[in-house]
């Protein structure tokens, strides 16, 4: 069984192509600048040289079609033909409140998933172009949803509801739903391997850091809170997103400056954030080398976005109880030493202590403990692998053996799993 994963963005397309019998990565890639030109593919394949062509893709469905010939053609070739292709799993944003899991994709579905698309406006249509693209290339290739959201649906009704009209939740389902599930899955089962336990027995706060930004609350193994909420504005300071924020500053904002409820949309959810802090940066490595340099509103973005991750850090640990361990995950809670130190100074009165030399020789060097070893809560940095979520979902629902993810049996949740 050969399963293609798929997460489009709106000017990107990742891949990997993985072999289900040998458990094997085939290759994987990226289609970049989708739709604004000049694009272009990279595309890895384990122990050769990176593959990489430059060709037009005026849409998704162009790029879909890119990355079909090139895994099936010539020098990047690694299957020989696209039937060999068992299932296409395509990461899906925003699933609502319907859906609590990965499913099988049909009209009545993907119909589902078009309705809840303003509330990721960023991320379901190009989702669901990319769906649409395989539907019209490999129309016979069966095509599964592996949601943001289906992992937070664990959460309790005074946790996901907002202190909002009732009937708006009625209505319309206006709610907290949380984002990143995929990845919280992941890390927090890893973690439950590393801490040697079973997932039901461990309280965990995992932390998604990267230009998107979601922190979840885990107690027993399920989510019971997480800081995105009915979209993945709130929250956490993100890349471009501004999180939380006094909801009377959209409105003031319309009347001073008289914006439009899509302008100031736009503006929240692309011009906000560390990039609108600094004014010119999204990337915290080139924040933290222009703070270095002196730049002061690179230095004041890295404190604003280290406090805020320090605050939820203190009110998850409310919210969960005796706490088992911290996760940092994605790009930054990964690879950047100096965001993880600030979010974690001055927490030894809760139990966290972090050892300053471990963290540094952490990044990028796969799991890690980062905490002092008498920290009565443990810190890891863990990389997260959604991909192998999305397989391991596609795979269970093509062999009819999905079900929750507390009982399915997750390669990746057994004690002798080794990352990839």
């Amino acid at each position: 069984m050969i399963i293609l994963a798929l997460n489009c963005g709106s000017s990107s397309v990742k891949y990997s192509l993985f072999d289900w019998s040998t458990k094997q990565t085939l290759a994987k890639g990226l289609v970049e600048r989708v739709i604004v030109g000049d694009s272009f593919i990279v595309h890895s394949i384990p122990n050769r040289e990176d593959y990489r062509r430059e060709k037009d893709c005026p849409d998704h469905k162009t790029a879909i079609d890119l990355i079909i010939r090139t895994i099936t053609e010539g020098p990047s070739a690694v299957i020989d033909n696209i039937d060999d292709v068992s299932a296409v799993g395509h990461r899906v944003v925003h699933g609502g409140e319907r859906f609590t899991c990965s499913v099988r994709i049909d009209e009545e579905v993907l119909t589902a998933i078009r309705s809840v698309q303003h509330l990721a406006p960023l991320h379901n249509p190009p989702n669901i172009a990319g769906i649409e693209a395989v539907k019209a290339v490999l129309p016979k290739v069966p095509n599964i949803a592996i949601f943001d959201t289906a992992f937070h649906q664990t959460m309790s009704k005074y946790a996901y509801l907002y202190a909002l009209p009732y009937a708006w939740y009625e209505r319309y389902k206006v709610r907290r739903y949380g984002f990143h599930g995929t990845s919280h899955l992941y890390v927090s089962k890893r973690a439950a391997a590393l801490l040697g336990r079973h997932a039901r027995d461990c309280n965990l706060i995992t932390m998604h850091i990267g230009n998107g930004v979601s922190h979840c609350a885990i107690r027993n193994g399920i989510s019971i809170d997480t800081s995105m909420g009915l979209t993945p504005l709130e929250g956490a300071v993100m890349g471009t997103r501004c999180g939380d924020i006094d909801p009377a500053i959209p409105h003031f904002m319309m009347k001073m400056e008289d914006l439009s409820p899509d302008e100031i949309d736009n503006l929240l959810n692309k011009k906000s954030g560390v990039l609108g802090i600094t004014g010119r940066f999204t990337d915290r490595r080139d924040i933290i080398q222009a703070a270095q340099s002196g730049d002061e509103r690179c230095q004041l973005s890295l404190e604003i976005e280290s406090y805020r991750l320090r605050k939820y850090i203190g009110a998850y640990l409310a919210a969960v109880g005796p706490l088992d361990a911290l996760v940092f995950t994605a790009g930054v809670g990964e690879h950047s030493p100096l965001i993880r130190q600030m979010a974690l100074q001055d927490l030894e009165h809760l139990g966290i202590r972090f050892d300053a030399q471990r963290n540094r020789e952490a990044t990028g060097r796969g799991e890690k403990v980062i905490s002092a070893e008498a920290s009565p809560i443990k810190v890891f940095v863990i990389p997260t692998d959604e991909e192998l979520v999305f397989i391991e979902d596609v795979a269970a629902i093509l062999n009819g053996t999905y079900t929750d993810h507390m009982t399915f049996p997750y390669s990746f949740a057994q004690p002798d799993y080794v990352p990839r």
